[in-house]
C-alpha cells in the first residue's frame, strides 16, 4: 500500500536539517500551485517537491560512497561538483528508500538541479519550484521569475537557466554541461 504524503513528509523531515526542510516544504507547496496552474497532478507535484532534496543533507563523501555502492554513474562534472550529486542519489533513494514507482516523480528529482532538454511538465514544475519557492531570497530577478513561472512555464525555465549561467559565469563557478545543453534547448524553443 502506498504511504500517505503525511507519512512521507515525516520521513523526509528526519533526513533534513531545519532550513532544508523549510525549503523542501516551500518547493512542495509551490510545485502544487504550479501543478494547479498547468493541469498537472497536484499530489505528484507535492511528492516530487518533498523528495527533490532528500539526499541533500548527506555529507559529500558519503554521497559519493553511496553512488559507488549503488552503481549510480556520475558524469565528469558531477564528480567535480559535489552539489550536483544529490539529484541522482535522491532519485535513487526516492525509489529504493521511499518506495516511489512513478517514473515522472523520479526523473523530476533527478533533473531538478540541472534540468534536461525536453523536460516533462512535472520536471519543469519541480525545476522551477526549487528556484522560486517563497523561502528563496537571493536569486537574481526572483520577482520577475516568480511571475513569469505562472504565466509561461517554459519562459520561466529559460529565465532560470539564463540567470543561473550568468551567475555561475560571473562567480567563476563550474558549469555543468547539462545545464548549458538545457539552456540551449529552451533558448531554441523560445526563438523558434
Amino acid at each position: 500500500m502506498k504511504e500517505s504524503t503525511t507519512e512521507l513528509q515525516k520521513k523526509i523531515k528526519k533526513c533534513l536539517d531545519k532550513e532544508r526542510y523549510r525549503h523542501t516544504l516551500g518547493v512542495a507547496y509551490t510545485a502544487s500551485a504550479l501543478a494547479m496552474r498547468y493541469g498537472e497532478d497536484t499530489e505528484k507535484a507535492f511528492i516530487a517537491g518533498l523528495l527533490h532534496d532528500c539526499a541533500k543533507c548527506i555529507p559529500n563523501d558519503e554521497k559519493y560512497r553511496m553512488c559507488e555502492e549503488y552503481g549510480i554513474s556520475l558524469s565528469k562534472s558531477e564528480q567535480e561538483i559535489p552539489s550536483l550529486v544529490h539529484a541522482k542519489l535522491g532519485a535513487y533513494l526516492a525509489r529504493e528508500r521511499y518506495g516511489i514507482e512513478d517514473e515522472d516523480i523520479i526523473s523530476s528529482v533527478r533533473t531538478h538541479t540541472t534540468g534536461e532538454p525536453a523536460m516533462s511538465l512535472l520536471q519543469k514544475i519541480i525545476f522551477t519550484a526549487d528556484y522560486i519557492e517563497p523561502n528563496r531570497s537571493e536569486a537574481p530577478n526572483l520577482a520577475v521569475v516568480r511571475q513569469e513561472a505562472f504565466e509561461d512555464l517554459d519562459s520561466g525555465v529559460y529565465r532560470i537557466l539564463s540567470d543561473t549561467l550568468k551567475y555561475l559565469d560571473r562567480k567563476g563557478g563550474k558549469i555543468d554541461p547539462m545545464t548549458k545543453e538545457t539552456y540551449e534547448y529552451y533558448k531554441k524553443r523560445r526563438e523558434g
